[in-house]
């Protein structure tokens, strides 16, 4: 009996693109990016979304409560009174993960953008989900996976949830040695 594909969580929060005022293009890099570092198929459910903080969290739980072991959000991590996401994440979510918001920001003013220490990126978990917080910027989802996403499979392995292989001509993803 074959195992069913594991389920990864795409979160666009935007106001704009949740009323159809512009395409949502963030959510489709999270996942084009999560394409090239898999070898793992996995299943996709996506949401867009309005910047609305028990909105985020009600959408996060859904999707952890759906078996998504990987939660990715996109936009809502800015200095403004709208950005709310990092609030909702902490609202829901049983502990923080900081390492990924500073890994990501460094990253980003590696990449020349002096703006990245606005940014209040994170990670959280919830049950056997891992919650990632990107910015709403497509390049900048890109960036910012970079520099996490090869930590995220044995995150997930620790929390219980969904084994992910990573594609080692793309990523290299670590996992301790077995002993």
């Amino acid at each position: 009996m074959s195992q069913p594909n594991p389920k990864i969580g795409v979160i666009t929060i935007s106001d704009r693109a949740s009323r159809g005022e512009y395409e949502d293009k963030s959510g489709p890099a999270i996942v084009a990016a999560l394409e090239d570092y898999l070898v793992t198929t996995p299943e996709y459910v996506t949401r867009v979304i309005e910047d609305e903080r028990e909105l985020i969290g009600a959408t996060i739980v859904e999707l952890s409560e759906a078996g998504c072991s990987l939660i990715c959000t996109t936009g809502g991590t800015g200095p403004t009174l709208r950005d709310v996401t990092p609030e909702a994440i902490e609202d829901v979510c049983a502990k923080m993960m900081p390492g990924f918001g500073e890994a990501m920001r460094g990253a980003s003013l590696d990449a020349g953008v002096p703006t990245a220490i606005l940014s209040r990126q994170t990670a959280a978990i919830l049950g056997q989900s891992l919650v990632v917080t990107l910015p709403g910027k497509p390049a900048a989802v890109r960036v910012c996976l970079d520099a996490v996403f090869p930590a995220i499979p044995y995150c997930i392995d620790l929390i219980g949830g969904a084994y992910f292989e990573g594609n080692p001509e793309v990523v290299q993803v670590f996992r301790p040695k077995a002993k």
